[in-house]
């Protein structure tokens, strides 16, 4: 078994040539959130990935092996519900609240311009046909939103992920005679 412990999000910085050589996976979502997983290559070699806990793959990440091979990730498609609007009872602001509605349950949500996607679940289906939406039961790759504070899987803002950020913070606070002072204020109490 060949053991891939490094990720290049989206093969970021590698040749082309050296990822159409690479081998590759395809994986489902519920695989891609694990940190941990063993599975088989397009060559079939036995794969062992061993990542930092709370890392999800994404479909176009690329992961190094230990013996310096590449793999290309790609997002298999499986079962997932696409949500859209309905013309004809609705707009597409509908999907803007169908998504509010969703992320206040916090179900994993593929969000796009024109239609949202979700795992299977009779329930919400039923919901967000309630929310005159249409609900249609699809096989398609699947890549739901990563959250606020991500899963180093999400989308990057220009720095790496292989370095700490020190932030010092000023808070207000309240005194015993009950009035408050914010971070930058001075009072003498003397």
């Amino acid at each position: 078994m060949i053991h891939f412990s490094k990720l290049v999000r989206q093969g970021q910085g590698l040749a082309k040539p050296l990822l159409k050589r690479a081998h590759t996976v395809v994986l489902d979502w519920d695989v891609r959130q694990k940190s941990r997983f063993e599975t088989t290559d397009s060559s079939g070699r036995s794969v062992g990935v061993f990542l930092p806990r709370g890392t999800t793959v994404r479909g176009g990440d690329v992961l190094v092996g230990a013996d310096g091979s590449l793999l290309q990730v790609q997002a298999a498609p499986q079962a997932v519900l696409r949500i859209t609007f309905d013309a004809v009872h609705g707009t597409p602001f509908d999907l803007t609240r169908a998504a509010y509605h969703l992320g206040n349950r916090h179900v994993p949500i593929e969000l796009q311009a024109d239609h949202l996607k979700i795992e299977p679940d009779h329930v919400l289906a039923d919901m967000l046909r309630a929310m005159h939406l249409k609900v249609d039961a699809v096989n398609e790759s699947f890549e739901p939103e990563s959250g606020a504070y991500g899963d180093h899987g999400g989308h990057h803002h220009g720095h790496s992920d292989d370095h700490s950020h020190e932030h010092a913070h000023d808070h207000a606070h309240q005194h015993d005679d009950g009035h408050v002072h914010g971070p930058h204020c001075k009072h003498d109490h003397g």
